[in-house]
């Protein structure tokens, strides 16, 4: 039985406040409610290099100024973007693909297989520094018969090619451009084929666009558009209330409903496509299955979501989103503190003697990440678990990710804009990709050889199985589904996408 803890008492118990922040900061000017929009953002981009690391919250932003082969709608299903047409062969080692013929780069010059080529092989063959060469690892060569076909051939199957198109990092760049000016240079020039230009950059400051009237697409509405980076909640809600800011993302949910009540404002809570988690290494303080497993029946996800996310935040089992195909619906890993404190019992470790791990958690970086993370510090200590808690900066993530060196738990909110079960689990937990914590390879081994079928059902069917198999085994530990909150001017509109996409390209005002 869950156990219910309301809301303020829980705020309480970690000293968090219940009314929103007003801080005392100046901004540049104004945001202008014409045809520019000023948009308040958690965190920079790693790098004006689209192809060169995987950060979900990056990809809102290169999709103003580069473009995908493959584009999503609002639902998520795959549509033409750069790419006309494509075909999957049975075996799932080649992709035939057409360009269109009509698409310019910033600088004016034609778009073609030349830049696919470079873009999705030659540049991994060359060394580049990108984290493409995870996801294309498998890219054998890219044949071409034309400036606008080609055919994707393939070491092994690549059934996913047609998602990954579509998702992180998949971004075309110019081969003339990049090699004529370098790596570095085009980091701080760079150009793509997308709906905007960059046309100034002041890093962890200030990004400015404007609207590129070459685009092949629909034009944007807003001509303009700024993005100042404010890494702070509170700060990014003070400037949307001082006007400075239109629209912003990830505020706590508190915040929203109370700035719902300003007749100018309008607050959402979306459901998307991440899953927010505990990712887990298997060495460590988390060595012992027994305490990663009663670490994860000691939280009450559903607490969780009663006190942070009004309720709009789905307890979660699997690191899978409900109603995305490798979700298994018939299975449950409980809440339960006397099984938690069971477990520690056989370890040796008991509330006189706790069990001691390390712990991270972002601060800001999705809805009351640090909140969460500091409730479930408070859930561990009642049963057994001494969790030292740390704030690790969302850039600083991705390094201690890949060097291996992330705390024993790490809460993060997983990103899967395809909704495809590889791009879950698979990525999460497979021991050969820089993205898992957890290096052991009793579940490694189960997913890897899943990247290799090309049954559709069998995949799926297989993933299902894999992912209770690596909760049970405490290789993760999901939370909940993830949230995004937005809150925005009433009068500045925008596309809401499924996986949570908020472009600059869908607003106008009304």
């Amino acid at each position: 039985m869950t156990t219910a803890i309301e809301r303020r008492a829980l705020l309480q118990l970690l000293g968090l406040g219940i009314g929103g922040a007003t801080l005392g900061l100046s901004w540049p000017a104004a945001a202008q409610q014409t045809d520019a929009v000023t948009i308040g953002w958690p965190s920079d981009v790693p790098s004006w290099d689209p192809n060169q690391r995987f950060t979900p919250e990056a990809q809102h932003l290169y999709k103003l100024v580069f473009d995908q082969p493959l584009d999503q709608d609002p639902k998520l299903a795959l549509v033409p973007a750069l790419i006309k047409t494509w075909d999957m062969a049975a075996d799932g080692k080649s992709l035939k693909i057409e360009l269109r013929d009509d698409i310019v780069f910033h600088d004016g010059t034609r778009m073609t297989t030349e830049d696919f080529r470079y873009t999705f092989f030659e540049r991994i063959k060359a060394g580049h520094a990108v984290d493409t060469k995870n996801s294309w690892r498998s890219v054998s060569d890219i044949e071409i018969s034309s400036p606008t076909q080609c055919v994707m051939k393939f070491a092994s199957p690549a059934v996913t090619a047609p998602q990954w198109l579509a998702f992180m990092g998949s971004f075309v760049v110019p081969k003339k451009y990049m090699e004529s000016i370098g790596v570095e240079k085009f980091r701080e020039k760079p150009i793509g084929t997308g709906p905007y230009k960059l046309v100034d950059y002041q890093l962890n400051t200030r990004i400015v666009l404007e609207r590129n009237e070459q685009y092949w697409g629909p034009k944007p509405m807003v001509k303009r558009v700024t993005i100042e980076i404010i890494k702070d909640p509170s700060a990014r809600v003070a400037a949307l209330q001082s006007g400075q800011i239109d629209l912003t993302i990830n505020v706590p949910v508190r915040e929203v409903a109370r700035l719902e009540r300003e007749p100018s404002l309008a607050g959402e809570i979306n459901p998307i496509t991440r899953v927010m988690l505990l990712q887990c290494r298997n060495d460590q303080g988390f060595t012992d299955q027994n305490i990663r497993l009663a670490a994860h029946h000691a939280i009450d996800k559903a607490a969780l979501s009663k006190a942070f996310f009004n309720n709009a935040a789905v307890p979660l089992s699997v690191p899978v989103t409900p109603g995305t195909p490798g979700f298994p619906a018939d299975y449950k890993f409980a809440y339960d503190p006397d099984k938690a404190k069971a477990l520690l019992a056989k370890s040796g470790f008991d509330m006189g003697k706790p069990a001691k791990i390390t712990f991270g958690s972002t601060n800001g970086q999705f809805p009351s990440d640090y909140d969460i993370a500091r409730a479930i510090q408070q859930m561990w200590k009642k049963v057994g678990i001494d969790a030292e808690l740390e704030t690790i900066e969302y850039a600083k993530y991705f390094e201690l990710n890949r060097g291996g060196k992330l705390p024993d738990a790490m809460l993060y909110s997983w990103d899967n804009a395809t909704g495809d079960p590889e791009i879950f689990a698979g990525y999460l937990l497979n021991t050969k990709m820089p993205f898992s914590a957890f290096k052991d390879p009793a579940v490694g081994d189960k997913i890897a050889p899943l990247f290799g079928v090309t049954d559709y059902q069998a995949r799926i069917q297989g993933y299902k199985d894999v992912v209770k198999f690596a909760v049970d085994y405490g290789a993760t530990i999901p939370l909940l589904q993830s949230v995004q909150t937005v809150v925005r001017r009433k009068k500045l509109n925008y596309e809401k996408f499924g996986n949570g996409w908020v472009l600059a390209n869908t607003m106008s005002w009304s």
